[in-house]
């Protein structure tokens, strides 16, 4: 069994096309024995991807400090919920957890966790793969600083390919997972 961390957004975006992403993604993880690793919360992408993987029976581990108000937190007797003091440790624990890590679209915080983990690559701390649910050119932008990064000599070539992307839930999982 292959455990996936995701990182995406606690809310679910103004274009619908972020949560049908995220429905097919969950369904996905579920269908193919997976365990979904991921925030812990019931909103936005996180709560859409966590209850498709949950409709499908599947196995869903949340992680969530301390500090969230209840009413953030997923409460459902099916999911394996670890609480943790911070945020740094909740990165720590995904990071350890995950085999492979998808993002879909998010703000900051999803931009600390994709570049943490990227980080975390490129210095050997881990070797685990990490793509971009590239959902209506979400990422262009960040894909495009990244050849940027790499013309400019500040990121080597293996780097750069080590942050895979699709548009397609099953494509991206078989790219990471293959």
């Amino acid at each position: 069994m292959k455990n996936i961390a995701l990182f995406c957004g606690s809310n679910v975006g103004n274009n619908p096309l972020f949560a049908a992403k995220a429905v097919e993604l969950g369904k996905l993880i579920a269908d193919n024995g997976y365990t979904l690793i991921y925030g812990g919360s019931s909103w936005g992408l996180m709560g859409v991807v966590a209850g498709e993987v949950l409709k499908h029976r599947g196995k869903v581990v949340g992680i969530i400090p301390e500090f969230f108000s209840e009413d953030v937190v997923e409460h459902s007797p099916d999911i394996t919920l670890h609480r943790v003091r911070t945020m740094g440790e909740r990165k720590e624990m995904m990071a350890l957890m995950a085999d492979a890590f998808v993002a879909l679209p998010g703000g900051i915080g999803t931009m600390d966790e994709i570049t943490e983990i990227m980080s975390l690559n490129q210095l050997g701390v881990i070797s685990k793969p990490i793509g971009l649910l590239n959902c209506n050119g979400f990422y262009d932008s960040f894909l495009k600083q990244m050849e940027v990064m790499h013309s400019e000599n500040l990121v080597h070539e293996v780097h750069k390919k080590m942050l895979l992307h699709s548009d397609e839930p099953k494509q991206l999982l078989d790219m990471l997972l293959g």
